[in-house]
């Protein structure tokens, strides 16, 4: 369907209960006339079109009945009509993706006592958050995300005993995380990511224990994670990135049993990992990169996808993750993002595409030790990111197992050896790097995906050699003992010292001469017989000369006249 709003439904059919105008290519206003009231209408979904400019200021008169709208996914702009607070029976409300601005009406939150869920994200909203009175005590979920909101997260909102869901990321408020989030005994779903909160985690934060998602990266937070995290046993998603928490990584972390993402990066963690991460047996993703932690890495990290989690327990059932079933509301598990580096890009995931994502980033730390050859078994993991650490030793022969990885880099390192020929059988490898270790030998055959990589991903280590590095792995010399920076210069040219060859090339050659020179003036027979060769080869070449190029040109000149 296309065109403007059809006003005309509404004023012939005043008995209308439910409009659904979904995901068509409607345009224009949304128009309402003094003979739209339909008073009987209880549904009105008109999202994911094309309508603009303002909602219409009356629209809480013409449908006084109303116990769903969505207006989603518009380009409506100006303010909330507060006209929509004398729906006393609302009970969903969402207005989220349009380019709505101005404050959010307190009338709203004070008359509209029936709402469930409230859904104003990804708007240009402003204000403080609710600063006043929020009276919505059967609210279960609240999402505010990807505005312009400041202050602080008011106490009022403790007074929604129900809510489950509450998404206020992407915002600019402010203030310590406060304590009565942790008394909320029905709330699964946390997401305060991306706003300038700080302090430490109030000690009783998992206190309900019901939990389920939890989101407070980039942020200031700081302090320790010690006693955090105790209670939250239905923890499945937890991400602190990107903060400035410290000390060690708590080892009542093993009581998590259900976590599948851990994401830590970027703060100042410190210690060494803890062993009872491997006592996750649901970890997908583990992110500890860009931070302090010191010691080897744990050969027992075992992640795996969700999904190859769910067909091992049945397998045959599917080929694919089911598609999340059609929500009466937006769904915040569902539409969450987590980045995620990979391919050295900040790539950001969502929905069913984070249930086929596992892997390991342990990248930009202090780990030492070498590199367990149990991480080779994990086949499932796709990124595999172990650099800028102090690892040695060689690159384990088991990494040609990880037959579905895409990302792995071992670079910034002091791993040794050669580079396993098997890692040719890594079919879906897009991103590998060795840079800057002390490998050595031949670099793998440019065949298949490695033909893709560039001598980027192989440079920093001075003996390795082969395409499509420039220096030939023919009469390569062995490494020496002679530190890497002082020959460093040298090795950028080849493996041979041009200028160092051309200056022994002639001495060699005058110093054969001129021994040939005194021989033959000491010992008068050798002068004898080297002028005696000498004559014989001038002799040799002459009739050699007559009888195969002047002898047969006079024949064949004279044939003619036989």
């Amino acid at each position: 369907m296309t065109g403007e709003f059809p006003s005309w439904l509404l004023q012939n059919n005043t008995k209308l209960e439910e409009l659904y105008l979904v995901n068509n290519s409607l345009s224009g206003s949304f128009q309402l006339t003094n003979h739209s009231l339909v008073s009987w209408l209880s549904r009105l979904d008109i999202s994911r079109n094309r309508f603009h400019n303002q909602i219409p200021t009356e629209i809480g008169a013409c449908f006084p009945r109303l116990v769903f709208l969505n207006l989603s996914r518009n380009d409506f702009s100006g303010s909330i009509p507060s006209s929509i607070s004398n729906m006393s029976l609302l009970e969903v409300l969402d207005l989220s993706n349009n380019g709505l601005s101005g404050n959010i009406p307190e009338q709203l939150v004070e008359n509209c006592l029936s709402l469930r869920g409230l859904v104003l994200s990804n708007n240009y909203l402003k204000g403080w958050l609710f600063w006043k009175i929020f009276n919505l005590k059967y609210l279960t979920d609240l999402i505010l995300r990807g505005n312009q909101l400041t202050g602080i997260l008011p106490n009022s909102l403790s007074n929604s005993s129900r809510l489950e869901a509450l998404d206020v990321s992407l915002n600019n408020l402010s203030g310590k995380i406060p304590r009565w989030i942790g008394y909320m005994s029905s709330l699964q779903y946390l997401d305060l990511s991306e706003n300038n909160l700080f302090g430490s985690l109030p000690s009783n934060f998992c206190s309900s224990g019901m939990m389920i998602e939890v989101y407070l990266s980039k942020n200031k937070l700081e302090g320790s994670l010690i006693g955090a995290l105790d209670g939250c046993l239905s923890l499945k998603r937890l991400d602190f990135s990107h903060n400035y928490f410290r000390g060690g990584i708590p080892e009542s972390i093993g009581s998590l049993l259900e976590l599948s993402f851990l994401l830590l990066g970027y703060n100042n963690l410190e210690a060494e990992i803890p062993r009872q991460l491997c006592k996750l047996e649901k970890l997908s993703l583990i992110d500890l990169s860009h931070n302090n932690l010191s010691g080897r890495i744990l050969p027992c990290l075992h992640p795996r996808s969700e999904w190859s989690r769910k067909w091992e327990s049945a397998p045959g059932s599917s080929t694919m993750p089911p598609a999340s079933a059609p929500m009466p509301l937006e769904d915040p598990s569902v539409n969450k993002s987590v980045e995620i580096t990979t391919k050295s890009i900040l790539y950001s995931f969502k929905g069913m595409i984070l249930d086929l994502i596992s892997g390991i980033d342990l990248s930009c730390n202090n780990l030492t030790g070498e590199i367990p050859f149990e991480l080779g078994n994990l086949s499932n993991i796709k990124l595999l990111n172990l650099s800028h650490n102090s690892l040695t030793g060689p690159i384990p022969l088991t990494f040609s197992n990880l037959k579905e990885v895409e990302t792995l880099d071992l670079s910034y390192n002091n791993l040794n050896g050669e580079i396993p020929p098997q890692l040719l059988d890594l079919n879906f490898l897009s991103a590998f790097s060795v840079a800057h270790n002390n490998l050595s030998g031949k670099t793998p055959e440019m065949v298949a995906q490695f033909s893709t990589f560039n001598k980027s991903v192989y440079e920093g280590n001075p003996f390795l050699c082969g395409p499509p590095l420039t220096r030939n792995c023919t009469g390569a010399i062995p490494p020496s003992p002679v530190p890497r920076s002082q020959t460093k210069k040298k090795e950028e040219n080849g493996v041979i010292d041009m200028e160092a060859f051309y200056v022994t090339f002639s001495v060699a050659y005058i110093t054969v001469l001129l021994e040939i020179g005194v021989v033959l003036y000491i010992n008068p027979q050798w002068r004898q017989a080297w002028f005696y060769f000498i004559g014989e080869s001038i002799n040799n070449c002459y009739y050699y000369l007559v009888d195969n190029l002047l002898v047969p040109t006079k024949f064949k000149r004279l044939q003619p006249y036989v």
